[in-house]
């Protein structure tokens, strides 16, 4: 299957599907992707869009990822 095959399979999935597909792939698609410093350069300006779109903005992001990992530390609070 190509990457146009793909991406029109997802794309016509309902949005359920479309989330859970988000959900279950990106993480390891995101470990591959991490090795690439070049890759990741030109995904930034990705998901800044997709920040920009939701509405939140880049301080709201930072303080529920200061949340969901523990606190400054990034440690587990527990």
């Amino acid at each position: 299957m190509t990457t146009d095959e793909l991406k029109i399979a997802v794309l016509e999935l309902d949005t359920e599907a479309k989330k859970k597909f988000i959900l279950e792939t990106l993480p390891p698609l995101a470990k591959d992707a991490m090795q690439d410093r070049s890759f990741l350069l030109q995904l930034f300006p990705v998901f800044l869009g997709i920040l920009k779109e939701s509405g939140l903005d880049m301080q709201q992001l930072l303080q529920f990822a200061t949340v969901r990992d523990g606190g400054p530390s990034g440690g587990d609070p527990a």
